[in-house]
């Protein structure tokens, strides 16, 4: 008859050093370093170009924003040119992005077709929550239903443009109030 010996403390010990090193092995063969994947910077003024020589409206970009100011995204989309999917595009897209200094993105979007969608869009579902006066021209604010996300929203007959960016209401002012159709 087998006797069965009590565990001790250091049985517990073994065992956990036991389950501990292959997860510690794991951890640091598989955990992503991020300044192994350093933000893209992209220059943006070639496409800028292109978008204001095509587009049916102004299409607006910021004027003296700091150095510190990283362009990583500049797409400009013609209407009925492949795009998400590739399905055509509904409209003529032009959309900007930056990272500020505190490493936030803020993006500008602009489009000229099914405003409603489009707001919805790129608001992620935003709701009203106020105005918001820039430049003496009003913008709709909108914040997402889990409040992580503001957007500025302005709609002419030409054009909806909408700046969003996780952050506050005034970064999102002050990053509006630097763009120019020039």
């Amino acid at each position: 008859m087998a006797t069965k010996r009590q565990a001790t403390a250091g049985d517990m010990v073994r065992s956990l050093v036991v389950i501990l090193i292959p997860l510690v092995i794991i951890s640091v063969l598989f955990t992503r370093n991020l300044s192994d994947h350093p933000v893209q910077v992209v220059s943006y003024q070639v496409t800028l170009t292109k978008a204001r020589a095509e587009a049916p409206y102004p299409v607006l970009a910021p004027t003296g924003l700091p150095p510190s100011w990283r362009a990583t995204r500049a797409e400009w989309v013609p209407k009925g040119v492949p795009y998400l999917n590739d399905e055509p595009s509904v409209r003529n897209l032009w959309q900007l992005g930056f990272l500020a200094p505190n490493d936030t993105f803020i993006a500008l979007n602009q489009g000229d077709a099914l405003p409603e969608q489009f707001v919805a869009d790129y608001t992620r579902e935003g709701l009203p929550d106020g105005t918001s006066q820039i430049s003496g021209q009003p913008w709709e604010r909108r914040v997402s239903p889990d409040e992580r996300t503001r957007s500025l929203v302005r709609t002419t007959p030409a054009v909806t443009t909408v700046v969003v960016g996780d952050t506050s209401y005034e970064a999102l002012e002050a990053f509006a109030a630097t763009l120019s159709a020039e």
